[in-house]
């Protein structure tokens, strides 16, 4: 994994492959604590959801089946830190629907992985780390670019990464 700091809130990465993915998700899950949240964007297939599963693997601390949740919308892992809220709101229409999916309260204390955020419109947190996954141009089938954001505290985060 090549990665160059562009400024402080910013990290573009070249991932090799799933592999060079779960490095980076298992790095930013140690930097993670309480109250965090980890947007995840890109096109379907892009890798979210791999991405989060070594998160939450990482985390976790021990071997744990992490299916994506498409269809549930929401799954919650526990891990000795904070529970783990992961979010895929590909099917939800309306921001209004978090409600019932327990949003505030993982947002209360919670480490939270949303895929598709843009669904949450103006409930996204201002305080958060943007991770765009990309389909790396003229890479493999696997390969993909990643660009970090941070926002709020996110930003120091990422400059303490040492990149």
């Amino acid at each position: 994994m090549s990665e160059s700091l562009t400024a402080a809130r910013h990290i573009e990465a070249k991932l090799a492959g799933e592999a060079a993915t779960a490095r980076l998700a298992r790095r930013l899950a140690g930097l993670s604590r309480p109250g965090d949240v980890i947007a995840l964007w890109g096109d379907l297939g892009a890798g979210k959801t791999s991405f989060a599963r070594a998160f939450i693997l990482a985390l976790a601390g021990r071997p744990e089946e992490v299916p994506s949740p498409t269809f549930t919308l929401v799954q919650i892992y526990p891990a000795p830190v904070a529970p783990v809220w992961h979010f895929d709101l590909y099917r939800v229409t309306d921001p209004g629907e978090l409600d019932e999916l327990g949003l505030d309260e993982a947002l209360a204390g919670g480490i939270v992985l949303i895929e598709w955020p843009d669904r949450l419109g103006s409930r996204l947190p201002a305080d958060r780390l943007d991770v765009r996954l990309d389909f790396a141009v003229g890479g493999g089938a696997d390969d993909r670019q990643a660009r970090l954001t941070g926002h709020g505290d996110w930003a120091r985060r990422l400059a303490a990464l040492g990149v």
